[in-house]
C-alpha cells in the first residue's frame, strides 16, 4: 500500500508532511502531487499554498497559517474550527507558534479526514515542522513525511552555481538568522563552499562575518532572490563587494525585515562561469509578463508553452463562450447524426468539439454516435479535443490550419463514393462563410449550424487594464481578429514598448488597423507555434544586447520615450 493512501482513522484522521520545494511548482515530486490529490485540508503560509493548491482535488479545505480561518471553504459537516493561529515565521520565541502550529493541524486532521502540512523547501530542515511532527507522535496522530528540494540545494541549481567541482570540496550549509559565533569560526576556516541562508537586507553583514572568521574578502559569492521563480535575480560580487554591488544596484532594504536569499560563497566558480551554466535566467523570455487574451479554457496550453520559455503568462479572457440563442438548429443537427442524415461533419474550432459534446453528453450519447461519419478538423488542439472525446480525425488540413487549407484537401463530392451529400458544421455565430462557400462549391450540401456564441469578455481589473495601456506588460499575444478588437475594446490599447505577436497575416492587419506595430507574427496558424515565434524573438534580443554589451532588459522595463525598432 503507497504511503500517501494509509487509511486514516476515525478520530485522529492522518497528516503528511510534504516538502513544496523552493517555489518552482514544476518541483513538486511525484509523492507530493500523490499525497496533495487524496487532501482533504492543505495546512501551509500563502506562498506555499500558491505551488500545491493546483494538484489538490476540487473541494479541499485550504487553511492558511498566516490567517486564522480556512480560505474559501469549511470542513464537511463540522462548520470553520475557532483556531488562534500564529505564523511560526514571524516568531522568534519558537513554543507559542509551533503550541498553535501544531494545534490546527491535529484540529484540521480530526474525523479521519487527511491533511497535507506544506511547507517550503524540505520538512527535514524547517524547525518547526520537526516540532509538529512530535506533537502529532505524542496524541498518536499517525503521519508521514514526503521530502521536497532544499532551497539551499534548489536555488544555487537554478542560478547556474555548482556547489562542487571536479576536485570534490566540502559543502557546508549555514543559516545565518540562527547560526552561533562557532558556527561562523569553523565555516570561515574551511576552504569548502558554503552556502548561507539569510534576508536581503542581511547579507552584507553574513559576509562581514566570514571575513572576521578568516575568509578573504576576495571570495567569490553569488546572492539569489526568489529562487526557482521568475522572478528570480542573481547577483554576482565577493564578500568584500557585496555591500557596493547592491549600492550600486539601488537594491534597497526591505519593508518586511527583508527577504530570504541563498547566497553561495566559494573559491571554485567565478562570475564568468556562471554567465555559461545560468540556465533558468537564460531562459529566452524570462520574467517576460505575457498578456493571453483568450478563453480561460483556450489559454492553458499557451500559457504552458510560456513558462517553459520562462515567461509569466496574465491570462485575460477577452471573448465568452455562450450556447446559441435558439438551441433547436443544434438539436435537430445532433440527432441527425444518430439517424444517418450526414457524411461529414467538420469542426473548425475546440469551442465547436466543447459544444457538441455537451450536447451528446445531455442525450446521454458518447463517442459512438460518430460510426460511420467522417470527421475533419482545423487545427492540432481541435484534433486533441476530438482524440480526447474518443473520435480520431479523418482528415486535418496538411498545409495552412485554416478553412481555405481545409478546403485544399477536401473531396469534391462524388455521388458513386459519397452515398449522401451533405456536411454537418457546427460553429461559431461569427463564422466566415468562406468554408461554406468553398464546399457547396465542391458539390456538397452543408447544414451551417451555430454551435455557441462568441460575445466580449467584461473588462478586466483596474490594475491589468492600466499595464495594458502603461507599457506594464512586455507582450502580448493575439490568437485571432476578434481577440484584437475585444482587447482593445475592453481594456485599451497596448503601449508602445509592448511586443505585440499574432498567430497569422489576418489577426496581424487587424492588430495593425487598430494601431498596433506587429513585432512577431508564427510561421502558422498554431498557438504554439506562436509562442515559439515569441521566444525566438526573446532569443535573439536578449543576443543582440550581449553582443553590444548591453544589459539584458525586458520591454517593460525601457526608459520611458525609447522607440521600438522591429527585430526581423
Amino acid at each position: 500500500m503507497s504511503p500517501t493512501t494509509l487509511p486514516a482513522g476515525p478520530d485522529h484522521g492522518h497528516v503528511t508532511f510534504l516538502g513544496a520545494g523552493p517555489g518552482d511548482p514544476g518541483l513538486l515530486t511525484l509523492r507530493a502531487v500523490e499525497a496533495l490529490a487524496n487532501a482533504d485540508v492543505l495546512v501551509a503560509e500563502h506562498e506555499v499554498l500558491d505551488v500545491v493548491r493546483a494538484h489538490a482535488r476540487q473541494g479541499v479545505a485550504e487553511l492558511n497559517t498566516e490567517l486564522d480561518t480556512p480560505i474559501g471553504s469549511t470542513y464537511p459537516g463540522t462548520g470553520t474550527p475557532q483556531l488562534t493561529v500564529v505564523d511560526g515565521a514571524s516568531t522568534t520565541a519558537g513554543a507559542p507558534a509551533v503550541r498553535d502550529a501544531a494545534h490546527l493541524v491535529m484540529e484540521a486532521a480530526r474525523g479521519g479526514r487527511r491533511v497535507v502540512r506544506a511547507v517550503s523547501g524540505d520538512p527535514g530542515l524547517d524547525a518547526y515542522a520537526a516540532e509538529e511532527m512530535l506533537a502529532c507522535a505524542r496524541a498518536g496522530v499517525p503521519f508521514e513525511v514526503v521530502p521536497g528540494v532544499a532551497a539551499a540545494v534548489g536555488v544555487p541549481a537554478y542560478a547556474g552555481v555548482p556547489l562542487r567541482d571536479a576536485q570534490g570540496a566540502d559543502v557546508r550549509f549555514v543559516d545565518a538568522r540562527t547560526a552561533s559565533d562557532r558556527c561562523w569560526t569553523e565555516v570561515g576556516a574551511s576552504d569548502g563552499t558554503v552556502v548561507v541562508s539569510t534576508t536581503l537586507d542581511s547579507v552584507a553583514a553574513a559576509a562581514g562575518e566570514l571575513v572576521a572568521a578568516g575568509r578573504k574578502p576576495d571570495t567569490p559569492l553569488t546572492v539569489t532572490i526568489a529562487g526557482t521563480t521568475t522572478r528570480q535575480r542573481t547577483w554576482s560580487a565577493t564578500l568584500g563587494t557585496i555591500a557596493q554591488t547592491f549600492k550600486q544596484g539601488k537594491v534597497l532594504p526591505s519593508p518586511d525585515g527583508g527577504r530570504p536569499v541563498i547566497a553561495v560563497v566559494g573559491e571554485r566558480f567565478a562570475a564568468a562561469q556562471r554567465e555559461q551554466l545560468s540556465w533558468f535566467e537564460n531562459k529566452p523570455l524570462f520574467g517576460w509578463r505575457v498578456l493571453v487574451p483568450r478563453t480561460k479554457e483556450q489559454s492553458a496550453s499557451l500559457s504552458d508553452r510560456l513558462r517553459s520559455y520562462g515567461a509569466v503568462p496574465h491570462e485575460v479572457p477577452t471573448i465568452a463562450v455562450e450556447p446559441p440563442r435558439t438551441p433547436q438548429q443544434m438539436e435537430r443537427a445532433v440527432k441527425g447524426l444518430v439517424t444517418g442524415r450526414y457524411e461529414w461533419i467538420a469542426f473548425t474550432s475546440v469551442n465547436a468539439v466543447k459544444a457538441v459534446r455537451e450536447k451528446f453528453e445531455e442525450y446521454g450519447l458518447d463517442a459512438r454516435a460518430f460510426a460511420g461519419i467522417k470527421v475533419a478538423a482545423v487545427g492540432e488542439q481541435t484534433a486533441k479535443a476530438l482524440v480526447a472525446f474518443g473520435v480520431k480525425p479523418d482528415l486535418v488540413p496538411s498545409g495552412e490550419q485554416s478553412a481555405a487549407g481545409l478546403l485544399d484537401d477536401w473531396p469534391p463530392y462524388d455521388p458513386v463514393f459519397d452515398p449522401i451529400d451533405r456536411v454537418f458544421l457546427p460553429r461559431a455565430d461569427i463564422a466566415t462563410e468562406t468554408l461554406v462557400a468553398g464546399l457547396i462549391e465542391l458539390g456538397w450540401e452543408v447544414d451551417d449550424v451555430t454551435a455557441y456564441r462568441t460575445v466580449r469578455a467584461s473588462p478586466p481589473p483596474q490594475e491589468t487594464r492600466e499595464a495594458i495601456k502603461g507599457g506594464g506588460f512586455d507582450a502580448v499575444l493575439f490568437t485571432s481578429s476578434s481577440t484584437v478588437r475585444n482587447l482593445v475594446g475592453i481594456a485599451g490599447k497596448p503601449h508602445n514598448v509592448t511586443v505585440i505577436a499574432c498567430i497569422g497575416p489576418a489577426t496581424a492587419k487587424t492588430a495593425e488597423e487598430h494601431g498596433l506595430r506587429v513585432d512577431v507574427m508564427a510561421p502558422e496558424p498554431s498557438v504554439l507555434k506562436l509562442a515559439e515565434a515569441l521566444a525566438d524573438f526573446g532569443l535573439r534580443r536578449r543576443a543582440s544586447a550581449v553582443e553590444s554589451g548591453d544589459p539584458v532588459t525586458r520591454p517593460s522595463e525601457r526608459r520611458p520615450g525609447a522607440r521600438r525598432r522591429r527585430t526581423t
